[in-house]
């Protein structure tokens, strides 16, 4: 099987760094979070990518160009931005298959892909676990307050997809696959999601994230 990286995009919110260095060259415990993504894919089986580049991607290039992970490379340069539907419709011309995966560029986990790729035209879903202190009010006065209490059962787009090719004519040349043919796939009944439950998962889109992903990766992508 396929996969396409989604990673075109500047990374503004990582600045100063990626003034200097595309996104997905970041390192993470002096690895690039692209170099991360890679080895993954390469754990389930994944013998060919297709990495969606536009900022900086000569660099990209460069380095991957001097490792040797194992995974076929090819590129598709986006020379203005595409949003991630326009990305995967130019990238995806060239897949045969019937059925590919697209990953988020900033994407670090431990999700089942075996498991995601049993079901087509589906998302894999994080839970989402948060605390909300709550507050009763009268007007401008808090009359009661309650200490912070766990919300379950929320799950959260984790940026992989399992993806039919015959899709491929559904999407735009420029624009969001979450804004344009997965909310009309999901009201005809025809996008899924696969949850997971208890794997590590981090998007890594600013200095916080990169601190606590750091922490785990070695964990994460052995």
């Amino acid at each position: 099987m396929k996969a396409i990286i989604l990673a075109g995009g500047r990374g503004k919110r990582l600045r100063p760094i990626t003034d200097y260095v595309p996104k997905p060259l970041v390192p993470i415990n002096n690895i690039p979070i692209i170099e991360w993504q890679l080895r993954y894919l390469k754990k389930f089986g994944i013998n060919e990518v297709i990495i969606c580049t536009g900022y900086k991607q000569e660099m990209i290039e460069n380095y991957l160009d001097t490792k040797k992970i194992g995974i076929k490379i090819n590129y598709s340069i986006e020379k203005s931005p595409l949003g991630t539907g326009g990305a995967i419709k130019k990238a995806a011309k060239s897949i045969k298959d019937k059925t590919f995966l697209v990953l988020n560029g900033d994407t670090i986990t431990n999700i089942d892909l075996k498991k995601l790729s049993k079901t087509d035209n589906s998302i894999a879903a994080v839970e989402l676990r948060t605390k909300f202190g709550i507050l009763e009010t009268d007007e401008d006065k808090i009359t009661k307050f309650k200490e912070k209490k766990e919300i379950s059962d929320l799950w959260m787009n984790a940026g992989i997809y399992h993806l039919q090719t015959k899709m491929i004519k559904d999407l735009p040349i420029k624009g969001d696959i979450e804004k344009t043919v997965f909310p009309d796939y999901a009201k005809k009944g025809k996008l899924h999601l696969v949850k997971f439950k208890d794997v590590k998962w981090y998007s890594v889109d600013s200095f916080k994230d990169m601190e606590e992903c750091s922490l785990e990766v070695e964990k994460i992508i052995k």
